[in-house]
Order: structure tokens, then C-alpha cells, then sequence
């Protein structure tokens, strides 16, 4: 546990750099690939959404690596389904159909994903302990059976 939430806290400090350069400066980092004002300011417009991801993806790929690694593979598995068919792409749609459309709403789909997401292997993680607990096992070690 102390070095998943190592992890947290060092990925959050990137996430939150990547928000700021990505929501505030999109422009510039869309100029790097483009010089086609219509396509800088298209993809400006979806990095404010993927900017909020940013921030919460750290969570997200710390549980999915610490999942793993107490081989619950398929947990992961089955939130990552969930999160992509049962949310982003049903998310994206909706929003793809909702007027004015942009960017920036349909991007609002990955977000949206992640926070399912994440809250799914918040209440996996509480589940486990739980399970160890009652298995009459203190640590997070025991998890992996």
C-alpha cells in the first residue's frame, strides 16, 4: 500500500502538469504537429476534456498496476471493458449527438470512463480487504488468494 500511494502522489504531480499544459496551453502542444489553425484549434478544444483526465488517470493506472500485481487480472480486465463499452463509447455517442457538438464534450467520454473506473476498484479494493479481514489476515498481502 505505501508504494501504491508513492505512486499516486508522483503520477498525480505529472497529471497535474500535463492538465495545466494540455487545458491552458493546448494550442502549443497541438502546434507541434500542425500548423493548420482549424486542426490546432480542433484539438486544442478536446485536450480541456483529455485535461481532466489527466488528473484522474493517475488513480486509475496505479490501481490497475497494483490489480495486477496481486494477480487479479481479471478484475482489471472486466473494469477496463466496463469502462470502455459501458461508458466511453456510449458517452461518446451521446454527446456526439447533443448540439452544439465539440470536441470537448465528445472528450468528456474518457473522463467520464475513468471515474467509473475508478470507482469500481475502489470498491474492489475495499472488497479485498473486507475479504482478508474476515479471512482472519491483517495485510494486503494475503489478497492474492
Amino acid at each position: 500500500m505505501k508504494g501504491f500511494r508513492s505512486a499516486v502522489m508522483v503520477s498525480f504531480l505529472f497529471g497535474v502538469f500535463m492538465f495545466y499544459m494540455a487545458f491552458f496551453h493546448g494550442d502549443l502542444l497541438s502546434g507541434i504537429f500542425t500548423k493548420d489553425n482549424a486542426v490546432i484549434l480542433a484539438s486544442a478544444d478536446y485536450l480541456k476534456a483529455y485535461a481532466i483526465d489527466c488528473l484522474l488517470t493517475c488513480f486509475l493506472f496505479c490501481f490497475i498496476g497494483f490489480f495486477n500485481g496481486m494477480e487479479q487480472t481479471t478484475f482489471v480486465m472486466i473494469q477496463g471493458i466496463i469502462g470502455a463499452f459501458g461508458v466511453r463509447v456510449p458517452v461518446s455517442f451521446f454527446m456526439s449527438r447533443v448540439t452544439p457538438v465539440t470536441l470537448f464534450h465528445i472528450g468528456l467520454a474518457t473522463p467520464c470512463s475513468t471515474i467509473v473506473q475508478i470507482t469500481l476498484c475502489f470498491g474492489y479494493l475495499f472488497f479485498l480487504k473486507k475479504r482478508s479481514e474476515n479471512m482472519g489476515h491483517s495485510d494486503y498481502e494475503t489478497f492474492r488468494q
